[in-house]
């Protein structure tokens, strides 16, 4: 019986996030997400292929911009700030899969979470990933195609895999 309503939820997810960005398809995105437990603010705008799953342990402030295929997953905790921008094919992942002890087997060696920080006014460019335990600073720019595995500090510039300190944002 589990499985069928986890398989019903991730189906009916789909096909609410392949609906357009137009205000009212993600006004029923906000209150989908919403119905499972997060907390959505204003004007926040889902554009197709979006993924949250499993939608519990998830914040996000007004004006948030999930660009076409984000993928985010909340078992761990995300909370996203006010005037974040999130590029195309971004992932911002919660959780891992545990790595066992050596001759243990892989498949059932269960999973770790780590709570997701991004402050305000940040720019997460196209195809970045943002690993569980990650707490992106306020006004930060994260460049695309990057892999931020440590805390990224606020008003700089962070790019490449993994994401090292490129400059500081002129104040």
């Amino acid at each position: 019986m589990r499985n069928i309503l986890l398989i019903s939820f991730e189906m009916l997810s789909k096909i609410i996030f392949s609906f357009p960005r137009f205000k009212c398809f993600n006004y029923i995105k906000s209150f989908f997400l919403k119905l499972v437990g997060a907390r959505i603010g204003k004007r926040v705008i889902f554009y197709p292929g979006v993924w949250i799953n499993p939608g519990f342990n998830f914040s996000v402030g007004d004006d948030v911009d999930f660009a076409l295929d984000v993928l985010v997953t909340t078992k761990g905790g995300v909370k996203i700030g006010n005037r974040v921008l999130i590029g195309y094919r971004t992932q911002i992942l919660s959780s891992n899969h545990n790595i066992p002890s050596v001759k243990q087997p892989i498949f059932g060696a269960g999973h770790s979470y780590s709570k997701v920080v991004i402050e305000d006014d940040v720019w997460i460019g196209a195809n970045c990933i943002i690993l569980p335990g990650v707490h992106i600073g306020e006004g930060a720019v994260i460049g695309a195609g990057s892999v931020v595995t440590k805390d990224v500090k606020a008003f700089s510039i962070y790019g490449g895999n993994p994401a090292k300190l490129i400059r500081h944002r002129n104040v």
